[in-house]
């Protein structure tokens, strides 16, 4: 294949992961509030009530610990509309992001309101909460806000008929759940982008799609980088190309042992650095077999997957596994830590 001739490649690319974190006391008891449909602010030392709840008072510095209902009313105090909605936005059709300051409340919560239309959407426009069909103790547990014709509420104003308020917000009683407090949330994190390599990348990744590796040589100081790249050292192009043999040196390593969501192996497992012979740069890579015995200095052999199966990605690479032959002396790797 005349690889040379070839434009760039470029593939979609998504980076999915859930961010998780525990949520402490007053976010555990505002999420909890949300799950049960009530809202849930903190009052500070100056009387500010904030939500959503501030953990710290930002005056004293000190913990917050009273949280008051307030109702599921509010204003847009300012916002911006949103044509054509994101994958993963609260909405799948146009809306507007609002900043809503709740009824009771002297700080505004960010969130989605389902106007109409553009046209719709007005600073002091009155909105109330729609709730989530099924809640969990999460922000999207208020699907978004919705138009609201009443007028201004206080806390005090919500009684118990209220379908939004009926678990006490807004009556004065304590704010605290009898059910499950909420301690920690999962929020999905999606990023998605379309990469384009250059042209000396692609013909390393054309190369890996014939089963051989390629490097190129930095013309200014000679180093031969896998992949090909800019010379780090030099800051100009890697130009005269280099075959790569598919063997190498394990210059550092880390033995994985915790488990976590997407993994592809069971750990115990071990991610190295890999000098491949003729490389002066490492390509990090996964060793397989007896994790104790991998070490500074192993001497490793690419373990490719079937021809059927190879494209253009390292992935055509399945593993590295141990030679058997003699470690590599310190001496020949310690500049390529």
């Amino acid at each position: 294949m005349d690889t040379a001739s070839a434009p760039p490649l470029a593939a979609p690319l998504d980076i999915v992961f859930d961010y998780t974190r525990s949520l402490g006391p007053v976010l555990g008891r505002f999420m909890t509030g949300l799950r049960d449909r009530r809202v849930l602010g903190a009052r500070t030392a100056d009387g500010r009530v904030h939500v959503p709840p501030l953990e710290y008072d930002p005056a004293t510095h000190a913990p917050v610990t009273e949280l008051v209902p307030v109702p599921p009313t509010g204003t847009v105090t300012s916002w911006t509309w949103t044509d054509r909605p994101l994958d993963g936005q609260p909405l799948d059709r146009p809306f507007g992001w609002a900043l809503i300051r709740l009824d009771g409340a002297d700080t505004a919560l960010l969130h989605a309101v389902e106007a109409g239309t553009r046209e719709s959407m007005r600073t002091g426009m009155r909105v109330r909460i729609r709730w989530a069909a099924e809640r969990s103790g999460h922000i999207r547990d208020i699907a978004c806000f919705e138009p609201d014709p009443g007028p201004p509420r206080t806390p005090g104003d919500a009684t118990s008929s209220d379908p939004d308020t009926s678990s006490g917000a807004g009556t004065g009683s304590d704010p605290d759940t009898s059910g499950e407090l909420v301690t920690g949330i999962a929020t999905p994190i999606r990023l998605s982008y379309t990469h384009t390599t250059s042209a000396e990348e692609s013909r390393y990744l054309h190369a890996l799609s014939e089963g051989r590796l390629l490097g190129q040589r930095c013309p200014a100081c000679r180093k031969v980088y896998v992949p090909p790249r800019v010379c780090p050292a030099d800051g100009v192009p890697t130009e005269e190309e280099v075959p790569i043999r598919d063997h190498g040196t394990v210059t550092t390593f880390c033995v994985v042992n915790v488990p976590f969501a997407g993994q592809r192996l069971d750990p115990p497992y071990v991610v190295a650095q890999v000098l491949l012979d003729g490389a002066d740069i490492p390509i990090p890579h996964l060793i397989l077999g007896e994790a104790g015995d991998v070490r500074m200095g192993m001497r490793v052999a690419a373990v490719w997957r079937p021809p059927t199966t190879w494209s253009t990605t390292p992935e055509n690479i399945a593993h590295f596994r141990p030679t058997g032959e003699p470690d590599a002396p310190y001496e020949s790797y310690q500049e390529h830590l």
